[in-house]
């Protein structure tokens, strides 16, 4: 059978929880059309998250990769159009903050993602849904990772695809901060699932 990496992230910054990894966690082993999903959880680390998405690769070998990010300022489930070679930004969990260095020195400025992003929005749309496409997933670890899994399938032969889908704050992180907008974690693991579906 055909696998899906999906991959979500641990709580970082003022984010005491994050709906990524718990998406994550709840849709492992879960089929979805001809794919199994094959869920992992990366860290809030520059100097660690990249080699663990490209670990989780080697191990799993997916035919797709499926990165997950919390964007607290985002109100819709937003797929990511590229990524940049570019590590800039708050500090991470460990305390380090990068300073606008390259992720990999000798790579390509920007990759973009090969998933079916317009497919994948238009699914979630008809479901009820707000999703729009994303022009810019940021400098942060999200746009790290997203990077790091192109640049891996571009320099060693793979013929995975792969992308970034960023996702708004759930209920549970409106409570603590009130000022963000946020949706149901029941909704926002249907808007990940309507993604699957498109691949």
């Amino acid at each position: 059978m055909k696998k899906i990496l999906l991959t979500g992230f641990e709580p970082f910054l003022s984010f005491k929880t994050n709906p990524t990894m718990e998406i994550a966690h709840n849709l492992n082993k879960n089929t979805v059309n001809d794919y199994e999903i094959v869920s992992r959880i990366l860290t809030v680390d520059f100097s660690k998250s990249g080699k663990q998405m490209i670990e989780a690769i080697d191990e799993v070998e997916p035919d797709v990769v499926v990165a997950l990010g919390l964007a607290g300022d985002r109100k819709h489930m937003t797929p990511e159009r590229i990524a940049i070679n570019c590590n800039d930004g708050p500090e991470d969990n460990e305390g380090h903050k990068p300073n606008g260095e390259k992720i990999i020195e000798d790579g390509p400025d920007g990759y973009f993602s090969t998933l079916p992003i317009k497919d994948i929005v238009e699914n979630i749309k008809s479901h009820g849904l707000p999703a729009s496409i994303s022009n810019t997933a940021g400098t942060y670890l999200c746009n790290n990772v997203m990077y790091h899994a192109l640049h891996h399938s571009e320099t060693n032969g793979y013929n995975y695809r792969a992308g970034f889908i960023h996702m708004p704050p759930s209920h549970d992180i409106a409570l603590k901060q009130p000022q963000l907008s946020s949706w149901s974690q029941d909704d926002l693991e249907q808007a990940v699932w309507l993604a699957l579906e498109k691949l």
